[in-house]
């Protein structure tokens, strides 16, 4: 195999920025000494997409990395009374809502901890619970997604728009009001997967279909499940042969692994497509709800956004997907598979959305850590 084409196929091996899995110990994004926060590309194209300095591009990694770090804590110390987090990027803060079962001794350990504290009255246990009821419904095409939002106290339902008044539509809120709490969000489009027909790129393929590698792992790299069936021919961006898919899921569940061989290995980076340095993926910390998050794919390249929901439930034409997490990143068809990471810390693996690159839209992505579990995988970490 020529020289280039190995090292493309090293570097195609983890394309993107993706999640933060909670852990009881030293968290793998914890910094070490003199370690740069970001590269200058980095920072760059966080100041581009959020319209930020330098500087507050900076004070925003450090705030987000602490907060990471800090979430797995404040959770178990928060026990029974916990009812969800998130990063407030306007203060640059964790918040932590409680219950009113939390002691005052909890509130002030809490506090203590540098993070600001709501009461709430519903405990996350709580909303999970409302929300897999509303799981076990069977949702109309309209109705696009849904998860517990702690910040709301609910399960918020997102519906197309101009579909809001249809009779199933309301014929499935009334059921999912009677499963618990609901808020109903209106959004201009429905979700669909993100593949495409066959074209140029850096890209893999399988049949007809163009999809993006997310994250290498030990033996080969994770993706997306639409993307192919077990035991399907994968190939790479120069159509030499790479592997086969050895596990996939989808509908229920959007995420698949491939073997590598055949002269292609696998590296822990996730490609920056020029826009910012290619990006080496140290651990898969999930990163809470406020967090900004970058996506790497075959078509739209590098973009960011901010994490907006955890646990979601997308309704695609194919059937629902579960414990999905909501970004505002936009993609694009030729995406899916690709990587979602957060610093240093792969996030999970691009599934759908709506919208494009151009006008802007949301993307949803199947978590890092739930596939490697599933699958019984090691992330290729540097």
């Amino acid at each position: 195999m020529r020289r280039k084409k190995v090292m493309r196929a090293a570097a195609a091996a983890l394309l993107m920025l993706g999640g933060l899995s909670a852990a009881g110990t030293l968290p793998a994004s914890a910094q070490n000494a003199g370690e740069p926060l970001a590269s200058q590309s980095m920072l760059t194209a966080m100041q581009h997409d959020f319209g930020l300095t330098k500087s507050q591009a900076e004070a925003r990694l450090k705030a987000e990395r602490a907060a990471t770090d800090l979430d797995p804590t404040v959770r178990a110390t928060a026990g029974a009374a916990y009812g969800g987090s998130w990063f407030d990027a306007k203060s640059n803060r964790l918040t932590v809502a409680v219950t009113d079962d939390a002691s005052a001794s909890v509130r002030q350990k809490l506090q203590d901890a540098g993070v600001t504290v709501r009461t709430v009255e519903r405990s996350a246990r709580e909303l999970d619970a409302a929300k897999a009821r509303v799981d076990r419904l069977k949702a109309p095409k309209a109705v696009t997604s849904w998860r517990a939002d702690p910040s709301t106290g609910s399960v918020v339902i997102d519906v197309v728009r101009s579909r809001a008044a249809d009779n199933d539509v309301q014929r499935f809120l009334a059921n999912a009001r009677q499963a618990g709490p609901v808020t109903v969000n209106k959004v201009a489009e429905s979700v669909s997967t993100l593949a495409a027909g066959t074209v140029g790129g850096d890209p893999y393929y399988t049949g007809n279909v163009r999809c993006s590698i997310g994250f290498s792992v030990y033996g080969g790299f994770v993706t997306a499940g639409h993307c192919g069936q077990p035991s399907s021919a994968v190939y790479g961006w120069d159509r030499s042969y790479v592997g086969n898919f050895q596990g996939s899921s989808f509908p229920d569940n959007d995420y698949a692994w491939v073997n590598v061989g055949s002269g292609w290995w696998t590296v822990p980076v996730v490609l920056g497509w020029g826009t910012v340095s290619d990006q080496l993926v140290r651990g898969s910390n999930v990163a809470p709800p406020g967090t900004s998050i970058c996506r790497s794919g075959s078509t739209s390249h590098w973009h960011c956004g901010n994490v907006l929901a955890l646990n979601e439930t997308v309704n695609y034409s194919q059937g629902a997907v579960h414990q999905m997490t909501k970004t505002s990143v936009c993609a694009e068809p030729g995406d899916s598979g690709g990587s979602f990471i957060s610093g240093d810390q792969a996030q999970g693996v691009t599934s759908g959305g709506w919208g494009n690159c151009s006008s802007g839209g949301e993307t949803w992505f199947q978590p890092i850590n739930e596939i490697l579990g599933r699958y019984g995988l090691t992330l290729h970490t540097a």
